[in-house]
């Protein structure tokens, strides 16, 4: 095989948040197009299906402490990149620390480099400093944005031409998996990271306690883990609503969950592009999300596939969330166009983007 059709996607891990089950969904996707995929993950955790060869530096350095671990995985990195004749790198993580990112700059060296930026918290994906940004990333093959919003902020603030949007793509689900067991008859669902700074779990519950749909028994189930459990458990309490919300854990095969839900919510503070809302669309659900940077508005139509509502605004919430299960046409309108309204993020059109990528030196 030859060395430009090896590729090497670099992540935190393979589990928990939605830029991690990206990096799966993608391997599936270059290995069609004929790449050997490498996934090389700083942490040990692997929760999402992938394609390829698995490089877990967590549980290959766990019995290691501190700088000493990440200066070992780095050499590893440099060393396995070098010996596979792997010259094209995908960088999937979040990359906040400088000294870390010079320090991958020096591994990478001169290979085809795309940097994937999945939040509109451009401080996560690219350092604060547009000097230093400049410096690590310019020479870059490309910076890979998951929304136009994104696009248009990076080239804003840092002033980069060399970026492109490509979705993230999303599998169209047309067969119906059995209901798991003791879910409640008609529920809201969330899925995703149960972090509050970014999630903003205040806001959900409170517009749904205000909207009162429990009155005639709607719940609130909540899917996910996170730091924040507790805080949401007590927040939950407050608001006496233990009998109406149920929090699981996260569900390695989520679609049976979104399928037999009413609807999915969204209410973040910011995201990049929310593949909660796509897979919710993708498998026949409505959705409810605020007017969050950047995504949702790229996704939602209101009134059509869901409900878009100005973020923070916890009437509106509440009202778009009494709305949904209370009308009963809007519901099965959102319902029938939910599918055909993210045929464009299909596997194959995605696939399209990324070969036409890959192909532009």
């Amino acid at each position: 095989m030859k060395n430009n059709h090896k590729i090497a996607i670099v992540s935190a891990s393979l589990g928990v948040g939605g830029a991690e089950r990206f990096a799966g969904s993608l391997s599936f996707l270059l290995q069609d197009l004929g790449y050997e995929v490498h996934h090389l993950i700083i942490l040990d955790v692997v929760d999402y299906d992938y394609k390829g060869k698995l490089v877990n530096l967590g549980k290959l350095f766990a019995k290691e402490k501190g700088i000493f671990r990440a200066v070992k995985k780095g050499k590893y990195i440099a060393k396995y990149l070098a010996e596979n004749e792997i010259q094209i790198i995908i960088d999937n993580r979040s990359r906040p620390m400088l000294l870390r990112e010079i320090f991958t700059k020096w591994i990478y060296g001169n290979r085809q480099t795309y940097f994937m930026i999945h939040s509109a918290h451009l401080e996560m994906y690219l350092t604060k400093s547009r000097f230093w940004a400049n410096y690590l990333y310019q020479k870059a093959t490309k910076l890979i944005c998951v929304s136009k919003g994104i696009e248009q902020k990076v080239k804003e603030k840092y002033g980069f031409n060399h970026t492109q949007t490509i979705y993230n793509p999303v599998v169209v689900t047309e067969s119906v998996l059995e209901k798991p067991k003791h879910l409640p008859e008609k529920y809201l669902l969330f899925f995703g990271r149960l972090e509050e700074s970014i999630k903003n779990f205040t806001l959900l519950l409170k517009a749904f306690s205000k909207s009162k749909v429990y009155e005639n028994g709607v719940k609130l189930v909540i899917i996910g883990d996170g730091a924040d459990k507790d805080f949401i458990l007590a927040k939950i309490n407050k608001l006496k609503l233990n009998d109406s919300i149920e929090v699981l854990p996260f569900q390695k095969n989520i679609t049976p969950f979104i399928q037999h839900a009413h609807c999915t919510i969204l209410t973040s503070y910011f995201e990049g592009f929310p593949m909660s809302i796509v897979e919710s669309l993708a498998v026949g659900t409505p959705v409810i999300s605020v007017d969050c940077e950047t995504g949702p508005s790229e996704i939602i139509q209101n009134n059509f596939n869901g409900l878009l509502v100005e973020n923070h605004n916890e009437e509106a919430l509440a009202e778009a969330i009494k709305k949904i299960f209370e009308d009963d046409n809007l519901h099965q309108n959102c319902k029938n166009n939910a599918q055909k309204s993210v045929e464009h993020l299909s596997l194959t059109t995605i696939a399209k983007q990324w070969q036409e990528l890959l192909n532009t030196k």
